[in-house]
């Protein structure tokens, strides 16, 4: 059944890959809703939703940016977020592929945000023992844009990238500009005055169930493309067998439904924002 989580409706989400569209009608959900998109005759990606009866309803707006689809069920009140580097010729674009997880989105962000997993999850990856230990960081909700942002944040890791075989602390800054879109930029090994980025764009399907998307912009002129998109999927898959194993499969809410530590900073600033803001799909309070 769609939402009626107001918030969740009038956001933009990422639903395809939009080198992929074709004038082939492509089935989906959206927050609870069948919709349906494809290449109009005039070759404009088209997006409806799919009714009860099986008819065709209104057609939803519709953006391609950063190499997605983007549409939205109400009607958005800020602009799909902007992500500077992708204007940078420079910069290798690689998207890295869809991969559907039976887990709350809002779960999926945070555990994006989450460094304490790394030497776990991602051993002799991100992380290995015995680098165990987040360094202090800040969280903050920034006020006059809307957004969740943690700074300052370093990690030692194995291999600082796909182009490295060396570990070293790296330099992190995570940045959620919307509830189901989550960023991570880093200090380039090979361009120590430029940040990588990787965006995470989620596509929330059902309260439990959605799809995600790493799409990346780099400054390397040296990895081979299959390489970068080995090294990216790699890391997310590790990920999914985590957050598909979280209980609930759903984001609690309520300050004392799951117990922080320090290294949480993050999560703690990104579940105050979204009860702040009244976002229900995906959280416990949502599905009660």
């Amino acid at each position: 059944m769609k939402t009626t989580d107001r918030v969740a409706l009038n956001d933009w989400y990422a639903i395809a890959t939009a080198s992929e569209v074709t004038a082939q009608p492509v089935t989906t959900r959206l927050l609870g809703q069948d919709i349906e998109y494809r290449l109009s005759e005039s070759g404009a990606p088209l997006v409806r939703e799919i009714l009860d009866d099986g008819a065709r309803g209104p057609v939803l707006p519709v953006q391609v940016r950063y190499g997605c689809l983007f549409t939205s069920l109400g009607t958005p009140v800020k602009d799909i977020v902007h992500i500077e580097e992708a204007e940078e010729e420079d910069r290798r674009f690689v998207p890295c592929g869809w991969v559907t997880m039976r887990a709350s989105g809002l779960r999926v962000v945070e555990n994006f945000l989450d460094m304490a997993h790394f030497p776990f999850v991602h051993t002799d990856i991100l992380g290995s023992e015995p680098h165990t230990e987040v360094p202090t960081y800040q969280s903050e909700i920034r006020r006059d844009v809307d957004e969740v942002w943690a700074t300052n944040c370093t990690f030692f890791q194995p291999r600082i990238a796909a182009t490295e075989d060396k570990g070293d602390f790296v330099h992190l800054t995570y940045r959620v500009p919307s509830p189901f879109v989550v960023m991570l930029y880093r200090v380039c090994p090979t361009s120590p005055n430029r940040l990588d980025a990787i965006a995470l764009f989620i596509q929330p399907m059902e309260e439990g169930l959605c799809r995600a998307q790493p799409v990346m912009y780099l400054v390397d002129s040296i990895s081979t493309h299959k390489a970068l998109l080995n090294f990216e999927q790699v890391i997310f898959l590790q990920d999914r067998i985590i957050v598909e194993n979280q209980r609930p499969l759903l984001l609690p809410l309520e300050p004392r439904a799951e117990i922080p530590t320090r290294a949480d900073s993050s999560s703690i600033a990104y579940r105050r924002w979204l009860k702040e803001k009244g976002v229900r799909f995906g959280t416990t309070a949502g599905a009660a």
